[in-house]
């Protein structure tokens, strides 16, 4: 059964030692984008729309660790890529320095070691679980605080991932800590936008020949440890050529067969 912005976590599972922890979002329909009178509201960020997500999904509890990084690395996947920490630490530290075309191989490890359909979320997947049942400016209300997420520079650093509290579905992090590649290309505004929840992979022309000066641009979600509480609303979006390794991250989501399968 559908519900409106969906109604919490259904199950937890993971489907190997080395392999991110997983929650199960269910389907549920919620507006995408800001309202014309949200504070900090970009352009980038409407028209507002009502996206529809048909089936549940999974989404990685936490953004892919350097740990989980590493274990892919030293089997043979991402590339043999060791990516720098800036000197934080690895471990349970989200991983940086890593592109989303890096990203995208992990996801190749993930679906080849379990044989699941693992992935990056969509955008509108990302925000639809970063609301988590909420339209305000932040999945815990419309102000935030330092205890509820790492941003403005005040740690000056990445700190380790469910550091902060979850949001109603169990997703940690999705406000800060570090940004978040999602699948999508980079439009700068929602004018002719999926609607049923998958990843936009299609440009209008003016898109196309800025793409051509600038190299493939995908989209990042979350905000940082560094940045203000404005780019960590859940409608705030950013851009990035899909080559750059810049100290963002990514959390990855699977595919399931019905409601509830884990294998």
């Amino acid at each position: 059964m559908q519900s409106e912005c969906g109604e919490g976590v259904r199950e937890i599972f993971r489907d190997c030692p080395e392999c991110p922890e997983m929650a199960v979002v269910p389907p549920g329909s919620c507006p995408m984008g800001s309202p014309e009178s949200e504070e900090g509201r970009e352009g980038s960020e409407g028209p507002r729309h009502e996206v529809r997500i048909e089936k549940a999904f999974a989404v990685g509890i936490y953004a892919v660790t350097f740990a989980e990084w590493d274990a892919c690395a030293a089997a043979g996947g991402c590339g043999g890529y060791r990516p720098h920490d800036e000197g934080w630490g690895r471990g349970r530290r989200p991983v940086i320095n890593v592109s989303w075309d890096d990203a995208q191989s992990y996801v190749s490890w993930l679906r080849r070691k379990t044989g699941k359909q693992y992935r990056l979320l969509s955008e509108a997947e990302w925000e639809y679980a970063a609301r988590a049942g909420t339209t305000t400016r932040f999945s815990f209300g419309d102000a935030l605080s330092p205890s509820e997420a790492n941003y403005g520079g005040t740690v000056g650093r990445t700190q380790p991932v469910g550091s902060y509290a979850a949001n109603d579905f169990g997703l940690y992090d999705m406000h800060g800590n570090v940004w978040e590649w999602v699948q999508d290309r980079w439009n700068k505004n929602y004018e002719g936008a999926p609607s049923n929840g998958t990843a936009w992979e299609t440009q209008n022309i003016v898109e196309r020949m800025q793409e051509r000066r600038h190299g493939g641009r995908r989209v990042l979600r979350g905000g940082s440890w560094s940045n203000d509480p404005v780019s960590l609303r859940s409608a705030a979006r950013a851009k990035l050529v899909a080559g750059f390794r810049g100290v963002s991250g990514f959390r990855v989501a699977r595919e399931l067969t019905h409601s509830g399968e884990t294998a």
